[in-house]
């Protein structure tokens, strides 16, 4: 999945990048409201992680334009809101919560909650349970195991991640540019074939029969 961390702070935003990267995520970064309202604009997260006070604004005001539509995101989508502020008041919870934040978390906070809250965060409504299952597939994001019929299968991290999102939107024909959107950072060349050539490796590795098939002229789907 693809997040987007808007801090002030550069070593924190780069201590929390490096955390979510290693769980298999693609992030970048925004150390200001302009920053961030650019990328949110012509990029397509799956989670955005607010600071509440920014040098040229508010997380808060971004959390509620997000909301409301004024600031329209690259695929109409809009990202899964995470309040990290140091703002640690109940009166600050609550106005962050009711500018529609998803959820919030005060700093300082210890990496793993912030972990498991964005797993939490970015798993699809009809899945109850943290493991996603899907056909033959099962995958536990939390401790970064993928199998096929209970045989394990040995991913690359990015491998784990594109899998992940196609489990996530089984039955979805999923373009190469969607891909490169949610699954890679802002750092990923569109002018590469670099989705195509990890899904021909992500398909080599799950085995047969082939349980992603491509839809020509369109994409790519997991599942009938």
């Amino acid at each position: 999945m693809r997040l987007l961390i808007v801090e002030d702070e550069p070593d924190l935003a780069n201590a929390v990048a490096r955390g979510l990267r290693r769980d298999g995520h693609a992030v970048d970064i925004a150390l200001t409201a302009g920053d961030a309202d650019l990328k949110l604009r012509t990029a397509g997260y799956d989670l955005v992680c607010f600071d509440w006070s920014l040098p040229d604004g508010s997380g808060i005001a971004l959390c509620r334009d997000l909301v409301s539509g004024a600031l329209p995101t690259l695929d109409g989508e809009r990202p899964r809101i995470l309040m990290l502020t140091a703002r640690d008041g109940v009166e600050d919870r609550v106005t962050g919560l009711d500018s529609g934040a998803d959820d919030y978390l005060v700093k300082p906070f210890a990496f793993a909650e912030l972990s498991a809250r964005v797993r939490a965060l970015l798993r699809r409504e009809d899945h109850t349970d943290p493991v996603i299952e899907v056909g033959p597939l099962r995958l536990d994001p939390a401790r970064f195991m993928a199998s096929r019929d209970g045989r394990p299968l040995e991913l690359s991290a990015k491998e784990f991640s594109l899998l992940h999102y196609f489990m996530a939107h089984d039955g979805h024909v999923l373009s190469q540019e969607h891909l490169l959107e949610h699954v890679w950072d802002e750092m990923a060349d569109p002018m590469t074939n670099v989705v195509r050539v990890t899904v021909s490796n992500l398909r080599k590795k799950l085995g047969d029969p082939p349980l992603i098939t491509t839809v020509p002229g369109r994409g790519y789907r997991l599942g009938d």
